[in-house]
């Protein structure tokens, strides 16, 4: 049988996939909604889906069904540009499905559908692919794979193989319904973060991570245990970076939202972007704000991901969102 080469990635994500059911009607409740939009779901699959937008190879880590869902899961990678080739299959788990609701501009509750287990908690360390994370130029996480075993055991497995030679990306996307409790979910982000180079939240998930909601302090905080780049998304107030040397501050872009929930991935997958493309890193933090305002512009998530064209015309077209620097003694 002929081998397939393993693909050079430029971005490896690992955790949660699955389908995102969106109403197509905004502004009424689940109960009232007649019509849905099936489209592929996962933030670090989206992250990865966002990478892909942007011209880089990227894959996922994660695990689907052995259902109808799950083949659409693969196939829908594959075709918005993502590698399926580290997705298990499980047996006994289905894949999990997500309800939104609609309120613009600020209101989106998710509902998930991920009893008794998702098969993307049951990645262990044999499932890790050792070469593709040794070679990847970024290795993404959310906190959310820490959540449950034995996909915490593989996170700190990926983690430590991994190493902090080359750029390791924590989403500290605190979700309370994944977690027994906070004080576990604090020790065992914690943990994860001393193997990141970069992490990435917004104020309540600070809070989870290092005990700071105050932007500055959370950031200074996690330039503390060891992050090079620490960056704290505001909502309306826009996105604080702060490294060792330097605060970056990106005011909002101002749009009429339509679904917020796609922005963190947009956001995430233009982080990997400008990192890969050199850029400089202010450049890199005021593209992926813009990114992520750009898809609150659209219903879905994975299929509304921006192009590298969309960001910058944007960017141009709002000059009062360039970014503030400010050099730290």
């Amino acid at each position: 049988m002929r081998r397939i080469p393993e693909p050079q990635l430029d971005v490896l994500t690992i955790g949660r996939s699955g389908v995102d059911i969106y109403p197509l009607q905004t502004g009424v409740g689940l109960e009232k909604v007649t019509s849905f939009g099936k489209f592929l779901g996962g933030s670090p699959t989206n992250v990865a889906v966002a990478a892909a937008k942007l011209r880089h190879s990227a894959a996922v880590i994660t695990g689907v069904g052995d259902d109808p869902f799950g083949r659409y899961v693969r196939s829908e990678m594959r075709a918005l540009g993502v590698y399926d080739t580290y997705v298990k299959t499980s047996k006994t788990l289905s894949t999990p499905v997500t309800f939104c609701e609609i309120f613009p501009p600020d209101n989106f509750p998710l509902y998930f559908y991920r009893q008794p287990k998702a098969p993307d908690l049951e990645i262990t360390p044999e499932d890790i692919p050792e070469d593709a994370l040794q070679k990847a130029k970024i290795f993404w996480i959310s906190v959310t794979g820490l959540s449950e075993e034995p996909s915490f055991g593989a996170h700190m497995h990926a983690l430590k193989a991994r190493g902090r030679e080359h750029w390791v990306i924590a989403d500290l996307d605190y979700r309370p319904m994944f977690w027994e409790d906070e004080k576990l979910a604090t020790e065992r982000v914690g943990e994860a973060l001393q193997y990141v180079n970069i992490a990435v939240g917004n104020k309540e998930e600070c809070r989870i991570a290092v005990g700071e909601t105050e932007p500055d302090r959370a950031a200074d905080a996690l330039l503390d245990r060891g992050v090079e780049i620490a960056i704290v998304k505001q909502g309306p107030k826009g996105t604080l970076c702060k490294t060792k040397d330097r605060r970056i501050e990106v005011p909002v872009t101002e749009v009429d939202v339509v679904n917020g929930l796609g922005a963190g991935d947009s956001f995430g997958g233009t982080l990997c972007h400008g990192l890969l493309s050199d850029w400089d890193l202010p450049e890199i933090i005021s593209a992926a704000s813009t990114a992520g305002a750009l898809v609150c512009t659209r219903l879905e998530c994975s299929t509304a991901m921006a192009s590298e064209p969309e960001i910058l015309d944007m960017m141009r077209a709002h000059p009062e969102a360039e970014p503030q620097v400010t050099e730290r003694n």
